[in-house]
């Protein structure tokens, strides 16, 4: 419950923090409309769409309505899937605008203690050292392979936990030992002739729980020409906190990725994650106001490129690509999509594959409904995104759904689980499965 001393901090911060330029670049059009998933599935509630947002904070903004629970609600409701941004006409930043609410209004509240534990044990002492994430990581490991997986399933102990947080510890993957954690690279060469270095951002949770997706991003840019330089000092990406209300911390994340990749004379950053890509090229955004860092960042920005993006340009898809029949789908990841603009590029590798057919699934650009923690946060709406997700996705006939987002793969898994197609339809990520193809067309 926010109290009345906490509104009127709120709506004194709103006045000061928000971009009124912004808030008024909003015709109230209605393009935003059709692309935004919550304003479908709350029946067309206009306070549950960009525009109806907007509205809202610039009413809060104005002082025509107070910043209250439902003001809040409708925000935290929001995937910041930020598909509204490449239909609007006028070109609005939605998402630095909810970024920058989200911010004012839990940097203005008292949580209370528990909350407060569980923000500072995440924001604060988890996600910012990678050492710890991999403890976190290897603990995971320690209970799949040691047997406890086994009989926590075995005696029901899942069931008390909420359905889709027992079908997510399903599809979580494998974990690598605390060996394979620790043992990374941080310079690969180039296999045949050299075209580029490039540097790879290797993030957190990629570089832990998705570890071999990692793996393989990197011998695919060996694959492809490129020499590969991997930071040890690199850190996590910052998006968890600038989608949380925790942009302070962003921005010492940001600084710190700054400075381990600009003194190291390459040609590029690549990603292999839409959501950390999609908040790395807002890093010149995200410290517009100072003045020792915005140039900084401008330039790590300029040199960003998702792994897709970069074998189109070294004309990977004309090497030997092939696969065992199947029909493949591609679910794009709305950030990738949305914000790093890259949607042809994925599919041109697919369609490269010799093989396979590509067939798109209707709706594929919309949200599968992960958004970070939301699947975890906001179940119920969620799972509503998913279920429809999974119907267009049955119509395709598909046998493999690829995505380019960590959270996006476990959604589909968790939508495959649900549906109970686990032994007719996979889910991979793009890199995993050129790997696979490149690496097959070897052996025939």
């Amino acid at each position: 419950m926010t109290t009345l001393k906490e509104r009127d901090i709120i709506q004194q911060q709103f006045k000061e923090r928000m971009d009124e330029d912004e808030l008024l670049n909003c015709m109230r059009c209605g393009f935003c409309l059709p692309s935004c998933p919550t304003y479908i599935e709350s029946g067309f509630k206009e306070s549950h769409s960009p525009r109806g947002r907007i509205a809202l904070m610039k009413a809060v903004v104005d002082g025509i309505i107070e910043p209250s629970e439902d003001v809040e609600r409708t925000l935290e409701l929001c995937l910041g899937c930020r598909a509204c941004e490449p239909v609007c006409p006028s070109g609005v930043k939605y998402g630095h605008l909810l970024e920058e609410a989200r911010d004012i209004i839990n940097q203005s509240k008292k949580h209370s203690l528990p909350v407060r534990a569980v923000r500072k044990a995440v924001f604060q002492e988890l996600f910012p050292y990678q050492n710890r994430m991999r403890t976190v990581t290897g603990l995971l490991g320690v209970y799949q392979r040691s047997g406890l997986q086994a009989i926590v399933r075995k005696t029901g102990l899942l069931q008390l936990l909420p359905d889709n947080l027992a079908t997510m510890e399903k599809v979580l993957p494998k974990v690598p030992t605390m060996k394979e954690l620790t043992n990374r690279p941080t310079h690969l060469e180039a296999k045949g002739v050299l075209k580029k270095r490039v540097a790879f951002f290797s993030g957190c949770l990629m570089d832990t729980m998705f570890l071999e997706t990692n793996n393989a991003t990197m011998k695919l840019l060996q694959m492809a020409g490129c020499e590969v330089v991997i930071p040890p000092n690199q850190a996590c990406c910052g998006a968890l906190h600038g989608h949380s209300g925790e942009k302070d911390g962003a921005k010492e994340l940001a600084k710190r990725n700054i400075k381990a990749f600009e003194e190291l004379h390459i040609d590029y950053i690549i990603t292999n994650a839409g959501g950390c890509g999609a908040f790395l090229i807002d890093y010149d955004h995200l410290l517009k106001d100072d003045p020792e860092w915005k140039g900084r960042a401008k330039a790590f920005v300029n040199k960003l490129k998702d792994i897709s993006t970069m074998l189109v340009e070294l004309k990977f898809y004309q090497s030997l690509l092939r696969l065992p029949a199947q029909v493949l789908t591609y679910q794009d990841s709305c950030h990738l999509r949305n914000v790093m603009g890259v949607s042809d590029d994925p599919r041109s590798l697919l369609k490269a594959i010799e093989g396979v057919e590509f067939r798109e699934t209707k709706d594929s650009d919309r949200c599968c409904g992960s958004a970070g923690i939301y699947n975890i946060v906001e179940s119920e709406m969620s799972m509503q995104i998913l279920d429809h997700k999974m119907e267009n996705v049955k119509a395709s006939h598909a046998t493999t759904i690829v995505t380019a987002n960590p959270g996006c793969l476990l959604q589909m898994k968790l939508g495959i689980e649900r549906e109970g197609l686990s032994d007719k339809l996979r889910a991979v990520h793009i890199v995993d499965l050129l790997l696979e193809a490149a690496e097959y067309a070897q052996r025939i």
